[in-house]
């Protein structure tokens, strides 16, 4: 089970069992053959996407988790493009295998500038009544080895629960599962960690002798999950992710004592700076927040965070003067595969303390300014770099961590995704290297 690459990254068409029934690239089919195909539309860079094979239109103007209606095609001619709809760009081509008399469903996923797209040929025997077949389709790369529960349970606090599917990785398929037919809660988390959920279906209904397809799609922050189900033959819907991440920063000048909680969460616990938390998920909109400094409330009491984003609170500046800001978090996997993406945080206490990333001793991010964050940049992975934050007003290094060592190189690993924080008195600062990813 793998992804196989078409030209440019475009596209891809997933390879999985014959249960999954999902066609491979080529021509084939007689000229006079027919068949039918549709398009879902599950990339939520585009609000509605066209279809065409052989530049005939099949469908057009498909929104996000929508499915088209059939058109007939010809076996023989099936060179296929998914376009965005308000000008006609091709983000998506192939030329793939179509058997005569079947149907297909295209499904096109992932982001501007990695759009993917597989092929679902709808074949799938329905099962006796009061049995339902569940197909699982991890389209959400970025979001790495999923388990995936469908269960009774009043709620996704797993204890016993036994996944209906487990170690489903990014690009690939469960084959065709059955089941009872009914309504389920559907718990989609981490891979063998019960706490990390990325997805929280309510209920989902399977009816009696139905084929569903459960489809996983990565959220803007590249962690959690967005769901889509699909009947053979039939509808579509949308199943998005309620949830945001969020971890918490401390990195005040001196030594007071810092929490913060949201929503009644524990997110900080009572701690002298410099302090990072893991990520930790929460209901998104509008959530209720602490940040406590040596007892006194700083920053604002309610902050919004957006469904499927991931967020740092940065906690930043004095004790007597101190500030909260929430940064938005790329974690998504680098476009280009064995690249690194990496990026500064600035949480120094003294305003305009600018501050330079250099890897190697090329600058990957300057000007950065107290409170903010740069944009990843993507770099090619390493066993060993030398990894600086520097400022223009000092002429040591705020961060270096080889400086005094023999070896003190850092490993920067394929597809990896790293944070630099800066924090504290830019007159004795410290630095921190996260592996977010």
């Amino acid at each position: 089970m793998r992804f196989t690459p078409w030209a440019h990254r475009l596209a891809l068409t997933l390879s999985l069992s014959a249960a999954a029934a999902l066609t491979a690239c080529g021509g084939g089919g007689s000229s006079d053959s027919k068949t039918q195909v549709r398009l879902l539309n599950a990339t939520r860079s585009y609000a509605q996407l066209d279809l065409t094979v052989n530049d005939k239109t099949i469908n057009s103007k498909v929104a996000y988790a929508a499915v088209g209606e059939y058109g007939t095609v010809d076996t023989g001619s099936t060179a296929s493009r998914v376009l965005e709809s308000s000008v006609g760009t091709s983000i998506s081509a192939t030329t793939p295998t179509l058997n005569a008399g079947s149907n297909y469903t295209y499904i096109t996923y992932g982001f501007a500038g990695t759009v993917r797209t597989t092929l679902l040929e709808e074949t799938q025997t329905a099962p006796e009544a009061n049995k339902a077949k569940l197909l699982i389709l991890n389209l959400a790369p970025d979001a790495g080895s999923l388990d995936v529960y469908v269960t009774s349970a009043t709620s996704c606090a797993l204890t016993n629960e036994t996944a209906l599917v487990s170690n489903l990785g990014g690009g690939n398929g469960s084959g065709y599962n059955q089941i009872n037919s009914g309504s389920f809660r559907v718990c989609v988390t981490g891979y063998s960690r019960r706490g990390d959920l990325r997805l929280e279906i309510p209920a989902i209904t399977l009816d009696s002798a139905s084929v569903n397809t459960l489809i996983l799609t990565a959220s803007d922050g590249g962690v959690l999950v967005n769901g889509i189900t699909m009947v053979q033959k039939g509808a579509a819907k949308n199943y998005p992710t309620t949830l945001t991440r969020v971890r918490a920063v401390n990195a005040l000048a001196g030594a007071p004592i810092v929490s913060a909680t949201i929503a009644g969460n524990n997110l900080l616990p009572a701690s002298v700076p410099p302090n990072t938390t893991d990520y930790a998920s929460f209901a998104a909109g509008a959530n209720t927040t602490s940040v406590l400094i040596n007892g006194v409330q700083a920053g604002p009491t309610s902050t919004t965070f957006a469904a499927g984003g991931d967020y740092t609170m940065l906690i930043w500046g004095t004790a007597a003067d101190p500030k909260v800001v929430v940064l938005s978090d790329d974690n998504r996997l680098p476009t280009v595969s064995g690249n690194v993406k990496i990026r500064l945080v600035n949480g120094l206490s003294v305003a305009g303390s600018l501050t330079t990333l250099n890897v190697d001793y090329q600058s990957q991010a300057s000007n950065v300014l107290p409170g903010t964050s740069s944009l990843p940049a993507s770099i090619g992975s390493s066993t060993g770099s030398v990894v600086t934050v520097n400022s223009p007003l000092q002429v040591d290094a705020l961060y270096n961590p080889s400086a005094g060592t023999t070896s003190g190189l850092t490993p920067l690993t394929s597809n990896g995704v790293y944070t630099i924080f800066v924090m504290g008195d830019p007159a004795a600062p410290k630095g921190k290297l996260s592996k977010d990813r």
